[in-house]
């Protein structure tokens, strides 16, 4: 399905459902104890984990790539992006595949959570550290009753390196 066709009917059931989808819908999803979302029109699927071909040469964040139904995607392993320790993956461990530039690249999380509805009221930019922390991969950080979750920026989390020629155009798959 095209990518604005499936926009269309995720809107549509979300209307249906009485929901908003003024692009303030997130997927969220844990790594350790910390709370991250990516808005859910940039999402195409969550799959449960399995073994990824390794690439050689490539920074350790990127796992290798998966076959899925004859398109190879890369795969992220976001832990290791953001300079988190290693875990043994669980039953809980999945790949989100994620839309970003027209090509799917695959992120592997330690669960899934929800999708939440959050307003942009309760949307605030990410804090500013100074120059030796980049957040320039957060959009934002979200509030949802007393949770805090950070909203991932893919533009700018996947970065050049990460979006290589390995990558493959959405209309692909």
């Amino acid at each position: 399905m095209p990518a604005s066709a499936r926009e269309t009917s995720i809107k549509e059931c979300n209307q249906a459902a009485g929901r908003t989808t003024d692009g303030n819908q997130f997927l969220t999803f844990n790594l350790g104890e910390e709370c991250y979302g990516v808005d859910i029109l940039r999402v195409r699927e969550i799959k449960g984990y399995s073994a990824v071909t390794k690439i050689p040469n490539t920074p350790a964040h990127i796992k290798g790539v998966l076959n899925l139904r004859g398109t190879i995607v890369p795969i992220v392993e976001l832990r290791t992006k953001f300079g988190m320790p290693t875990v043994e993956y669980t039953a809980f461990t999945v790949i989100i595949l994620v839309v970003v530039r027209d090509k799917v690249i695959g992120l592997v999380v330690d669960s899934v959570s929800d999708v939440l509805n959050i307003d942009k009221k309760d949307i605030q930019p990410p804090p500013q550290f100074g120059a030796n922390v980049d957040v320039s991969f957060m959009s934002g950080i979200g509030k949802s009753g007393e949770k805090l979750v950070a909203l991932l920026n893919m533009e700018h989390l996947l970065v050049d390196g990460d979006m290589s020629e390995s990558s493959v155009p959405t209309g692909e798959a």
